[in-house]
């Protein structure tokens, strides 16, 4: 990637694959508790909020995270990662529930018949039918995230050119590493943005 712009792409990798460390696992609870555990009134309760979410522009969750961690500690790769998750957890969860109501209730009524815990059934015997549907909601979720710039301008874009390890600093990454090439307005810069642009859709597809 041309004069410098690697590592923009690195510290896009490095965001969304903390987003997505973020995510995943509280997305898969949450859709486990809602459809194995939660009372009729918390499910539909849960099930808005994560619609609600979902809907929410980015923009909003960039505000939030900038008044509840940047404002204290400043801008890192951790802040833009907690932003883009919170984008992605709908949609993980959304998929994880589609496809738990899926699964045959009658693989529980087994698991449970031959004596085994409630919470066993569920990871032993449930939760393994909803690997593809983890996958898929996890895929949609990146793509959802991987081209957000208005997050990450909050939380994680005051950064010098440079390719670093840590994550509690600001990193580079292509959304906002475009949006800054485009505003200079000069011929070289349009056609580095419209490059990054290109290998950025050609990631999400």
């Amino acid at each position: 990637v041309h004069q410098g712009r690697a590592d923009a792409f690195v510290g896009t990798c490095r965001v969304v694959g903390l987003a997505t460390l973020m995510a995943l696992p509280f997305g898969i609870l949450i859709a486990i508790y809602v459809n194995e555990y939660a009372p009729r009134a918390i499910k539909s309760a849960v099930n808005l909020t994560l619609d609600v979410l979902a809907g929410v522009p980015a923009i909003v969750i960039g505000f939030f995270v900038f008044g509840l961690i940047v404002v204290s500690y400043g801008q890192s790769a951790y802040a833009g990662a907690f932003a883009l998750a919170v984008i992605m957890l709908p949609f993980v969860a959304r998929a994880t529930i589609e496809v738990l109501v899926l699964v045959p209730n009658s693989l529980r009524e087994a698991a449970l018949g031959v004596g085994a815990p409630r919470w066993r059934a569920t990871l032993g015997i449930v939760l393994p039918q909803t690997i593809g549907g983890v996958l898929t909601g996890a895929t949609l979720a990146v793509a959802r995230v991987a081209g957000e710039t208005a997050p990450l301008l909050f939380t994680c874009s005051l950064v010098q050119s440079g390719t670093h390890a840590n994550p509690s600093q600001p990193v580079r990454t292509v959304p906002v590493t475009i949006f800054e090439l485009v505003e200079q307005g000069d011929p070289t810069s349009n056609a580095m943005a419209w490059a990054a642009a290109l290998v950025l859709i050609r990631f999400i597809l």
